[in-house]
């Protein structure tokens, strides 16, 4: 996407250069423009516009198409033409520039909304997506979750793990009709945006089976009176399910817009799920008006999707001293010297 945009913007501002190369790269982008220099790593293209430095590890293969003939062209500086009304087609040559080793595309970290889906019942939809919603425990409290896929990867909210980092998620497994309730207790917080209220963390148990997992929607879709339901942990309660309506998908709250619902919102459901009638997360619940009844809030799914697409800018290390949310120890408080440890100095 980086790489394609950049040359949308080179051909909507008349930029062209007379002897180009184009480059394919792995993602099926290409590139056109003029090559300055070739490394042992990287090569160099001038856009015209800009300067691009592309891996070479990146590319598959350099076309490099020959300048125009100045005397081939007729009146007006018009190309000629090869009689039948057509201009002849440019001469390229191809050059294959060595790539590495092809890796393994990775699974996709969540599913997207699936077109067709026909809207059901609340009591089948809690059946088939309720062994995806999780309650996640820390020391200080309890909130929900929910599964993104078969690999443990999970949602939920920043302060339901805010200064901790011994967590457990609670799973319910579906063995034979019945539930298997299982916790997990090697749980790795993997990005946290503190500014949206959102954390992504993975289960990394040994003996951790595949996960049922649950698909993220589109808020934007959403009509105002739509019925939604959610499901979480309320006060410790698992998988307890509300149901409601969409009151409004503009409610600006500490200037972030939130979904505003009248499902049934209180602690403890924070992280988990708010889904549509066709099974599909529209919003992760977060916060409720704590003197009113039916005033809950969720974060738009459109939120969640920027946060994952970008979670390498959110990534979490503990032992890393540059990461915005590490966690230190308060500093001690300053002592002030005695008389007597003065004396002690003279």
């Amino acid at each position: 996407m980086f790489v394609r945009i950049f040359l949308v913007v080179g051909l909507l501002a008349g930029t062209w250069l007379a002897s180009a190369e184009t480059i394919q790269l792995k993602d099926q982008a290409s590139v056109s423009g003029k090559i300055l220099a070739e490394k042992r790593d990287q090569v160099v293209v001038d856009l015209g516009f800009t300067v691009l430095s592309i891996p070479k590890n990146s590319i598959t293969k350099i076309s490099k198409e020959a300048a125009p003939d100045p005397k081939a062209s007729g009146r007006n500086g018009r190309p000629s033409t090869n009689g039948n009304g057509r201009a002849p087609a440019p001469t390229t040559t191809t050059a294959d520039v060595p790539t590495a080793p092809e890796v393994a595309a990775p699974r996709a970290l969540y599913q997207g909304a699936r077109p067709g889906l026909e809207e059901q019942s609340v009591r089948e939809l809690v059946k088939q997506l309720g062994e995806g919603v999780v309650q996640v425990r820390a020391p200080s409290g309890l909130g929900s979750g929910f599964i993104l896929n078969e690999e443990g990867y999970l949602i939920t909210n920043f302060h339901v793990i805010e200064g901790e980092t011994q967590l457990s998620v609670e799973v319910y497994h579906v063995r034979n009709g019945q539930l298997d309730r299982r916790s997990y207790k090697q749980i790795r917080i993997v990005a946290m945006n503190k500014f949206q209220d959102l954390a992504l963390l993975k289960i990394d148990d040994k003996d951790a089976p595949k996960f049922a997992s649950v698909a993220l929607g589109d808020s934007d879709a959403l009509a105002v009176g739509e019925r939604v339901f959610a499901i979480g942990s309320p006060l410790g309660l698992e998988r307890t399910v509300t149901e409601g309506i969409v009151s409004t998908k503009t409610r600006q709250l500490m200037g972030e817009l939130y979904l505003q619902t009248t499902a049934q919102i209180n602690p403890g459901n924070s992280g988990g799920p708010l889904f549509n009638l066709r099974g599909e997360v529209v919003g992760v619940t977060n916060m409720k008006l704590a003197f009113g009844e039916g005033l809950g809030f969720a974060i738009p799914v459109e939120a969640v999707r920027y946060f994952l697409r970008h979670r390498d800018a959110y990534a979490y290390d503990n032992d890393n001293p540059s990461n915005p949310y590490r966690y230190l120890e308060p500093p001690s408080r300053l002592k002030l010297p005695t008389d007597s440890d003065q004396e002690a100095v003279r």
